[in-house]
């Protein structure tokens, strides 16, 4: 893959006849694009290179907000995957991506998200590369279903995780998928791991609070989406939703098999006969249904029950904002010796 200026595009010129990354084997796969482990080649560090095909509408809407979300972020968390830089390739050429750029080739994938309809040549074929941290762990699933329960582990990555999710908000990014298979894993920067997750939603143009700022565009994942989400009118509160269905199935490892993988997922959810269903859908059928928490233990700190609670309340409004949460996560932890009894 090579890198070309605005200037190298129109004339067609390269900048550099060699490629600046080295893709050496593909890590994540899905319908949206691949993720490959990447080289530097000068320095030989390692990336994360994630491949999306523009030959969509959709695909081309879903490319563009995320390279918004993660190009708006001025400064840098721990426990969020940083930017390094995008591509945006057209057949053999191949330019840096800034926000608001003049280019041509930007400009067009920019008029498909609006117009909601291909407005360049369908015979081209259009990709951006996403250059990002690597993480050598693996996502949240694989990490933690291949070890033992760990009270010390749980800890580490609620905390963590709170903390990424009140960066984000802060900075006006809605993520609205998150989910244990969004959630990486750096081995090296803790004894216990470091999860790291990777902002895939919206950055609202006007500085109103996320709290109260509604959006209505289809997103998410089943297991962990809120009820207003199922609905289709919702606020960064489901942010908070996704992230309790999460905390509660990794406090008493709940998981279920996906139907089209077959892989075993940690998430919570309401058993209705034979069947699992959804938190999120079944709390749009019934607001008022009564959660079992916890599930599977016979006991569960009196805080963390009760913060899951609020987490997963049906209504937005009586769930903590992010900044609560995050707050909350460090008294218990603080204040408990022993989350789970």
């Amino acid at each position: 893959m090579n890198i070309l200026d605005d200037k190298g595009v129109r004339k067609k010129r390269m900048v550099s006849s060699q490629a600046k990354y080295e893709l050496i084997q593909e890590v994540g796969r899905g319908s949206y694009g691949v993720v490959y482990e990447a080289a530097v080649r000068q320095t030989g560090a390692r990336v994360a290179v994630k491949k999306i095909r523009c030959h969509s509408p959709e695909n081309v809407e879903l490319a563009l907000r995320e390279f918004w979300a993660l190009s708006s972020i001025q400064s840098q968390h721990p426990n969020v995957i940083h930017l390094e830089e995008c591509i945006l390739q057209r057949d053999g050429l191949a330019q840096r991506m800034s926000h608001g750029s003049s280019s041509s080739l930007y400009l067009e994938l920019v008029e498909t998200s609006l117009k909601g309809e291909i407005t360049f040549d369908p015979h081209c074929a259009y990709y951006l590369w996403f250059v990002m941290d690597f993480c050598d762990g693996g996502d949240m699933n694989a990490y933690l279903l291949s070890r033992k329960p760990s009270r010390k582990t749980n800890t580490s990555f609620m905390l963590q995780l709170g903390s990424a999710l009140a960066f984000l908000h802060r900075n006006q990014i809605i993520h609205r998928d998150l989910k244990p298979d969004n959630i990486l894993i750096s081995q090296g920067r803790t004894p216990a791991g470091s999860p790291r997750t990777h902002p895939e939603g919206l950055n609202p143009e006007e500085p109103a609070s996320v709290n109260k700022c509604f959006l209505s565009t289809a997103c998410g994942t089943d297991f962990y989406m809120a009820p207003e989400v199922w609905e289709g009118h919702y606020t960064a509160k489901a942010d908070i939703f996704a992230l309790g269905v999460i905390i509660w199935a990794m406090v008493e490892r709940i998981t279920f098999v996906d139907v089209e993988t077959q892989k075993e997922l940690l998430g919570s959810y309401v058993q209705q006969g034979e069947d699992i269903v959804p938190l999120g859908e079944a709390l749009l059928e019934n607001p008022k249904m009564e959660l079992h928490i916890p599930a599977r233990k016979k006991s569960m700190n009196a805080g963390m029950k009760q913060l899951i609670r609020e987490m997963l309340s049906a209504n937005p409004q009586e769930r903590p904002d992010a900044v609560e949460l995050e707050l909350r996560l460090v008294r218990i932890a603080c204040r408990e010796l022993d989350w789970d009894t």
